[in-house]
């Protein structure tokens, strides 16, 4: 008995790199159902003290989502571009939709390549970086599970953050 067109291991991935972003994700709200009714005032607020503001959040991701599409294209690990929490600038409307913009690019462009990778290529590891611990490469399988994971980690604190902003 046929069971129709194998599905590949990336479709897997990507599939569920779509349900945390935008989708239907299991655990929670996605990260745009997180981001729903976030205005310029409460992306920019710190509503816990010492805390990431949802701005900075946002940013954050849109720096590691851009590398990792970059680690995925070129093979070798580094820090992001942008460093690991880009100073967020939200000062206006215009401002944060400009950010949550970047993040759907990011996330699109994402989607893009991991779509376009090959399942044979998941368990080849991620060049270190220069200066890097030697063995901290993980394989392109690892990589895009940790962005999944890194991406449902932040939409929590992105709700939390609602939350205490409400009260």
């Amino acid at each position: 008995m046929s069971t129709g067109p194998a599905v590949r291991e990336t479709d897997r991935i990507v599939d569920q790199l779509k349900r945390m972003y935008d989708g239907d994700a299991w655990h929670g709200p996605s990260v745009r159902a997180a981001l729903h009714g976030v205005d310029a005032t409460m992306a920019a607020a710190r509503p816990v003290p010492h805390g990431h503001t949802i701005g900075e959040i946002v940013m954050h991701m849109t720096a590691w989502t851009r590398e990792v599409t970059r680690r995925l294209q070129s093979g070798v690990a580094r820090d992001p571009e942008d460093g690991d929490w880009p100073v967020a600038a939200v000062a206006d409307a215009a401002a944060w939709a400009a950010t949550v913009a970047a993040l759907d690019a990011a996330n699109a462009e994402l989607v893009r390549t991991a779509t376009a990778s090959d399942d044979a290529r998941l368990q080849d590891r991620i060049v270190d970086a220069p200066g890097r611990p030697p063995g901290s490469g993980v394989s392109r399988y690892t990589l895009l599970h940790g962005l999944v994971q890194h991406h449902a980690y932040h939409a929590g604190q992105i709700s939390m953050l609602k939350r205490a902003l409400a009260r």
